[in-house]
């Protein structure tokens, strides 16, 4: 029989593998790309690839901050101005200086850091209250598993969208 330790080893484990293979076939979508072609939209959204890197980036970030210091980690988030919002629409955009090199280095920088936070939590039942915003129920508490748990989907779903934007590029697939 497995120890409590053991078994939360093996379940940070499973979470980071989880979170690895997605992180990688989100960057798969990248492989020999130009920045000009990472920049590009190919579809009716403002997505773009080095756009949805930079975008995943910002959500680990946002996260890890928000494991280490709780929802002032987010205070800056609510209302969105219109100022708020063009900068907002920018995280899904490869902007004039970007390269896809930079932004892929930062990401794997924030997956360096979020992977070292999750072997290092002391507790991944520990939970802490969501920020107010429209979208999080009132008084909401998420654990620190169901934290990572959402930057696991965020990142599997966005890797779904970089898979559409490249195979509209140029025909290229991350699978298949």
């Amino acid at each position: 029989m497995a120890t409590t330790a053991t078994a939360v080893d093996a379940e940070r484990a499973d979470l980071l593998a989880m979170l690895a293979k997605h992180r990688h076939f989100l960057r798969f979508t990248t492989r020999e790309l130009t920045d000009e072609q990472a920049g590009r939209r190919t579809t009716a959204s403002e997505l773009t690839l080095g756009g949805l890197i930079k975008h995943a980036t910002l959500v680990e970030r946002n996260w890890v901050d928000f494991l280490v210091h709780g929802p002032a980690a987010m205070a800056g988030s609510g209302a969105m101005t219109e100022e708020g919002f063009a900068a907002w629409r920018q995280q899904f955009q490869l902007l004039p200086g970007e390269t896809l090199a930079g932004v892929l280095a930062d990401y794997a920088s924030a997956a360096a850091a979020t992977d070292e936070l999750v072997r290092a939590l002391p507790d991944l039942n520990a939970a802490q209250p969501l920020p107010d915003r429209p979208w999080f129920q009132p008084g909401e508490r998420w654990s620190a598993r169901r934290v990572i748990l959402h930057v696991i989907t965020e990142t599997a779903q966005h890797s779904g969208h970089a898979d559409i934007i490249r195979e509209s590029l140029d025909g290229a697939k991350s699978m298949g």
